[in-house]
């Protein structure tokens, strides 16, 4: 089985020297042997082809998944758990560390050994898949640790865009002529625009890691239901003023907020491993209340996410793979023009209590690549509790600044949650 990378999985390959890597970190209190973490992640391999692939290139060298015929196991790096934050060191190890792609699959596994409690880490290249497709992995993994007996099914992958978008706009005269239109212009507009020499200089990269306890993310929860606005938009607005405040002129006021394509493309099923993606990007208003603004950029969100078409956005892009080197070194050595990039999971569907074990916390994913900004912050919730891992680079934005924008972020919504109280 094989399939040609689109547009997108291919920008995020890139040619293999530099890394951009997904690191999902969770932990569990029980016992565990190796043998029993191998042959979950055999089972979950078994259900998903794409687990098993490695990236081949043909005589055009255009990349391809291709499944062997001898599958190569999951590669497992097991270290000891000496303290609480080992997992967010060994996570920044993991970001550095490129995948062998050629060679071996595209995920890899590392288990920080404790006596009682253990951390662990699935490391995926971000090619491979996005994050509701690893919370999807991730619940199976938890599922045949605790049962291997349990039937956790076998994944129908999507073998192109085909497997996508309706046969009935695929094959449109009008709709392909549009798509085609689209990506020429963009192709060239591409080329129009003026890049730097090289790009940014990262420097060191960080992680910032802290939750909100459970009676904190509630009343969030509930200020956010009383005044008809997400989380999501709720939090996006507190990242806004809080670049504004810490960073003065240098802020750009502009977040970029990834949208799951399938609300809107449903042949994507949540178990498939895909990584395409759809994307808003919201600004704050000046001078009028931090509620007021919340509410404004909640009919941004409604009224651009009701505009997104995945189907068209597909087609554009796969028109335009002659383009990819020209947009590649836009988003390398283009200026910044965001503050970052800010991604909610929402409430994690994965139970904390098994047979075997317990899930103690899933802390909220860090991806981190060599496409422009590094900045982004993933918040995610489980067991009640909201978790917040913050990525940046040096060169991007200072470590300081990151965590004085983090206390500021922290400060709004305490304000915001008294006022409710109020």
């Amino acid at each position: 089985m094989k399939r040609r990378l689109l547009f997108g999985e291919r920008m995020l390959l890139g040619d293999g020297t530099e890394p951009f890597n997904a690191v999902i970190p969770f932990r569990l209190r029980g016992t565990f042997k190796e043998e029993d973490i191998q042959q979950a992640l055999h089972q979950i391999q078994a259900k998903h082809p794409w687990l098993r692939a490695l990236i081949t290139y043909d005589d055009q060298h255009i990349p391809w998944f291709e499944i062997p015929e001898r599958s190569l196991p999951i590669p497992v790096r097991i270290v000891s758990r000496k303290g609480e934050d080992d997992w967010q060191e060994e996570s920044k190890k993991e970001w550095q560390t490129t995948f062998l792609y050629e060679k071996l699959p595209l995920i890899r596994f590392v288990w920080i050994k404790g006596e009682e409690v253990s951390d662990m880490l699935f490391v995926l290249h971000h090619c491979l898949c996005d994050g509701g497709s690893a919370m999807a992995f991730l619940y199976e993994f938890l599922q045949v640790l605790d049962n291997p007996a349990a039937d956790i099914g076998i994944e129908q992958p999507i073998l192109g865009i085909q497997d996508v978008v309706p046969e009935a706009i695929l094959n449109n005269r009008r709709q392909k002529l549009k798509a085609k239109f689209i990506g020429r212009l963009a192709a060239t507009a591409i080329k129009c625009i003026p890049v730097g020499k090289k790009a940014v200089e990262r420097q060191n990269d960080y992680l910032i890691h802290w939750k909100l306890d459970e009676a904190k993310s509630r009343e969030l929860i509930a200020y956010c239901k009383s005044n008809d606005v997400t989380v999501n938009t709720f939090l996006s607005a507190a990242v806004l003023q809080a670049f504004r405040k810490v960073r003065g002129k240098l802020a750009f006021n502009k977040v970029s907020c990834p949208v799951d394509i399938r609300r809107f493309a449903p042949q994507i099923k949540n178990d498939h491993i895909f990584a395409f993606g759809l994307m808003i990007v919201l600004s704050a208003h000046d001078k009028m209340s931090f509620l007021d603004n919340v509410r404004l950029m909640q009919e941004a969100v409604e009224r651009k996410t009701a505009k997104l078409n995945p189907y068209i956005t597909m087609m554009v892009m796969e028109s335009g793979h002659d383009a990819l080197n020209n947009f590649t070194k836009l988003l390398k050595q283009g200026k910044s023009s965001n503050d970052c990039m800010f991604s909610n999971l929402g409430r994690i569907q994965i139970p904390h209590q098994y047979k075997a074990f317990m899930v103690d916390t899933i802390f909220s994913p860090s991806v981190i690549g060599p496409l422009g900004n590094t900045t982004t912050l993933v918040s995610s919730t489980f067991r009640g509790e909201m978790d917040f891992s913050f990525v940046g680079s040096e060169g991007y934005l200072p470590y300081s600044e990151a965590l004085a924008i983090r206390d500021e972020m922290m400060k709004t919504v305490k304000q915001q949650i008294e006022s409710l109280a109020v």
